[in-house]
Formats: C-alpha cells, sequence, structure tokens
C-alpha cells in the first residue's frame, strides 16, 4: 500500500481539523501535518481542545500528527523521500481529481476555508488536482473535499 499524508495548511476551524483526522483515520493516512495558524488537537498549554474531540471522535489520539512551523522545510524533506506534492485547490494548472492516480508516497495539501492554498505554496506542489464544481457554489467544505480526494484517488 502507497503511503498517504495530508498536510493541512492555514485551516480556521477547529471543526475541520477534527473531521479530517476522523476522514484520514479511516481512510488510512499515515501522517497529518498541522501548518500556519491551523489548530493543533492539543493547544500550547497541553490541554485537548474539545472542539476537535468532538468531531475527531478519538482519531487525534490513533492517527499521527505533527505541528510543523516551517511548511517550505517540511515538504523538501518529503521531497527529499519521494513524496509527489499534489495540491488540491482550483487553478489553471490543475486537473481533475479522477484523471489523478497516486504513485509513489503521496503527500495532499489542503488550504485555507476562503483562501485557499496560497500561490507561494502551490508553486512548492509537484500536481494540482481539483475537484469539478457543477453548481452555483464554487467549492466544498475542506473537509468534505478532504474525504473525496482521500478516498478516490
Amino acid at each position: 500500500m502507497q503511503k498517504v499524508a495530508v498536510l493541512l495548511h492555514n485551516i480556521r476551524s477547529v471543526h475541520n481539523v477534527g473531521a479530517i483526522l476522523r476522514t484520514a483515520d479511516a481512510a488510512g493516512v499515515s501522517h497529518v501535518y498541522l501548518s500556519g495558524y491551523t489548530p493543533t488537537p492539543v493547544d500550547r498549554f497541553g490541554r485537548a481542545r474539545k472542539e476537535i474531540e468532538k468531531t475527531a471522535l478519538g482519531a487525534e489520539g490513533v492517527v499521527s500528527w505533527s505541528q510543523e512551523r516551517n511548511v517550505t522545510t517540511l515538504l523538501r524533506k518529503l521531497k527529499r523521500e519521494n513524496y509527489n506534492i499534489v495540491g488540491v485547490e482550483q487553478d489553471e494548472r490543475a486537473r481533475n481529481f479522477r484523471t489523478y492516480s497516486r504513485k509513489g508516497p503521496t503527500l495532499f495539501v489542503f488550504g485555507n476555508e476562503v483562501r485557499g492554498i496560497s500561490r507561494q505554496l502551490r508553486a512548492q506542489c509537484d500536481t494540482l488536482i481539483e475537484i469539478p464544481m457543477h453548481g452555483t457554489k464554487e467549492s466544498l467544505n475542506v473537509s468534505v473535499a478532504a474525504g473525496i480526494i482521500l478516498f478516490n484517488t
């Protein structure tokens, strides 16, 4: 089985983090990296965040996770470990996620609920994929998008 990891960068909502941790557990994700201002399951005083516990339903205790101070350093490290860095973002360079097939270890990058993945971070990705939108809304909730990508690529 190919290794799959997730990077959550500048996610605002503790509920989204908890939901993605729960999905990551179900999908067999090897590690979840939290960067930028993404909330962690444990606050800076070492206390569990109740809102994450509520949505993760225990996954925060079984999914391997870490807080990363420097996302560029993390991506360089993972590239040296032969990870494919795949940004999930609407972009002129992005292709339909259904046409993407994983080859080797993969890190899926998910960004802020409103602004998505920054241009700088997108530039560090090997590939960009997107979920086509057919309705009037232009995007999905990040936790829903993570579920679609983790179970369908």
